[in-house]
């Protein structure tokens, strides 16, 4: 954080999306805040430095991992800002190839996915759970990656791949009976665990108050304590942002306001307390604290 005569310079952690494309070209502008973008072309590749050593005065976090830096005092404080959202069904596949598999045929299976605290694989087992029957603590979950916070140990059923073994590579080779991925599904003919489940994630989202969070906006307490008129105006850009790229399909993904994610956040904290994620289950509005709660 710098500030000079021409405004607050904020490090930023914060991608290019079509929702952030108008304030990552500088089309927004202040003359309260400026934005120092870090150079990094997906940003869960720097939540590690956010969350361990704070190198981000504002950005993007995803929402397990925010839950997981609040439980063991991280100073940052939520923005009721969504980045990131999408429908969650599609994301874990099998290997039509090997066997076929639906989600009541999990129990003993081995399951990979990037890491056991990927909000992803957090919402998956989530639906798995709550829509499907199945019981999470019976799956043996495979990872390949540590939690961006250092503090948390993985729970009992989660083992670590051996080193060099990758998660799509260990799916085509029946190593794996079923794996989650993230944004970047795999091409091939590999099908979806759950039937129908474009079909399913919508009717999923009407029932839940929106589509899945996946990144949410964070910013350091002592800013909103020093500099709340500074807070104020990045919620302002970031919207701003976010309008000129509205849609029909993705105003219902990109929220604003603490209200308008509510419903979504309740159930990410309970799935996250259930599943082991967090000590403890959250209220909402203990996320954000007087300024960010009464933005929107």
């Amino acid at each position: 954080m710098l500030e000079t005569e021409t405004g607050l310079t904020l490090q930023t952690l914060l991608s290019l999306y079509p929702n952030t494309a108008v304030l990552r070209s500088g089309q927004v502008q202040s003359p309260l805040v400026h934005f120092a973008f870090a150079d990094v072309a997906v940003a869960n590749k720097a939540f590690k430095s956010l969350v361990r050593e704070q190198a981000f005065d504002v950005g993007e976090l995803a929402i397990v991992t925010y839950l997981q830096a609040k439980a063991f005092g991280k100073p940052y404080v939520l923005m009721p800002a969504v980045v990131v959202a999408r429908g969650q069904h599609h994301t874990i596949l099998y290997n039509p190839s090997r066997r076929q598999l639906s989600p009541g045929d999990l129990a003993g299976c081995r399951v990979g996915v990037r890491s056991y605290t990927q909000t992803t694989g957090a919402w998956v087992r989530g639906i798995l759970e709550e829509d499907y029957g199945v019981d999470f603590k019976r799956v043996q979950w495979i990872t390949f990656e540590d939690p961006h916070v250092a503090e948390y140990s993985d729970p009992p059923w989660v083992k670590r791949a051996s080193a060099g073994q990758e998660l799509l590579q260990m799916l085509l080779d029946g190593e794996l009976d079923a794996a989650i991925f993230g944004s970047e599904m795999p091409a091939g003919n590999l099908k979806p665990l759950i039937p129908d489940a474009e079909v399913a994630a919508r009717r999923w989202a009407g029932q839940h108050g929106g589509v899945p969070i996946n990144h949410m906006m964070v910013v350091k307490e002592s800013l909103t304590q020093s500099r709340p008129d500074v807070v104020r105006e990045v919620y302002r850009l970031l919207q701003e942002s976010q309008n000129a790229a509205r849609t029909a399909d993705n105003a219902a993904a990109y929220r604003f306001g603490v209200e308008s994610v509510r419903k979504s956040l309740e159930t990410i904290i309970y799935y996250s307390f259930r599943q082991g994620l967090i000590p403890r289950r959250f209220a909402v509005d203990e996320l954000f604290n007087e300024v960010t709660g009464v933005l929107g």
